[in-house]
């Protein structure tokens, strides 16, 4: 997942029939103007959580127009699905050593990395905590987790092509299972995300894979 948030996006626009907001003219001045505010809207997220996510002193950091920010974005909790959004765009692509332990072991790593960067852990930390009070940010999390499961869920098909687990095994829960663990030391036990961590929940995740936990009922 950057995981950086990439992964992942539709599934987390607030409103899909209508344009993102800032999403007009990409490259141009809107396309600026949304890169400033995002990046300001992610710098007040780690420092001081959901909370503090104010739409006036975004645009003040982003020397963006309040008016223009309140137009586009509206509520803290749009401006964080948007911010959502970007982070899964922009997450790095699955990868693809050719075995699934190797896979699964990449995306722990990713998740670790992520999680243990100063600045995405807080921000992590403050958009589970909105999504836990807002149905808006609940809806971009659960958006972000969906694309970038989605994204690592084809190495799980591919090892089953290579006969490395049982026809019909869930992609989707084998690479949910690789991350639990480490957002759960992450926001629950203060455990160390490290490589060691990262090597547990993968290697657990496969041996599970391989044993038929996740067929499909």
């Amino acid at each position: 997942m950057a995981e950086g948030p990439a992964a992942d996006d539709a599934p987390n626009r607030v409103h899909p029939v209508n344009p993102a907001p800032g999403s007009v003219r990409p490259g141009g001045r809107t396309a600026r103007v949304r890169e400033a505010v995002l990046t300001a809207a992610g710098d007040v997220l780690a420092e001081g959580g959901f909370g503090a996510l104010d739409l006036a002193e975004v645009a003040r950091r982003a020397g963006a127009g309040k008016t223009t920010v309140y137009r586009r974005w509206g509520t803290p909790a749009a401006l964080a699905a948007d911010l959502l959004a970007e982070m899964a765009a922009q997450s790095l692509p699955r990868a693809r050593t050719g075995t699934l332990e190797g896979d699964l072991r990449a995306n722990a790593a990713l998740v670790v990395r992520t999680l243990s960067d100063p600045r995405q852990g807080r921000l992590f930390r403050a958009l589970v905590a909105a999504s836990l009070c807002d149905t808006e940010a609940r809806d971009a999390l659960h958006g972000f987790y969906a694309v970038r499961v989605a994204e690592w869920a084809d190495c799980v098909t591919e090892a089953e092509e290579r006969g490395e687990v049982p026809a019909g095994t869930d992609g989707h829960a084998v690479v949910a299972a690789v991350s639990a663990p480490l957002y759960y030391a992450l926001l629950n036990t203060g455990t160390p995300l490290d490589t060691p961590a990262a090597d547990r929940a993968a290697l657990a995740a496969c041996a599970a894979a391989r044993a038929g936990v996740y067929v499909r009922a």
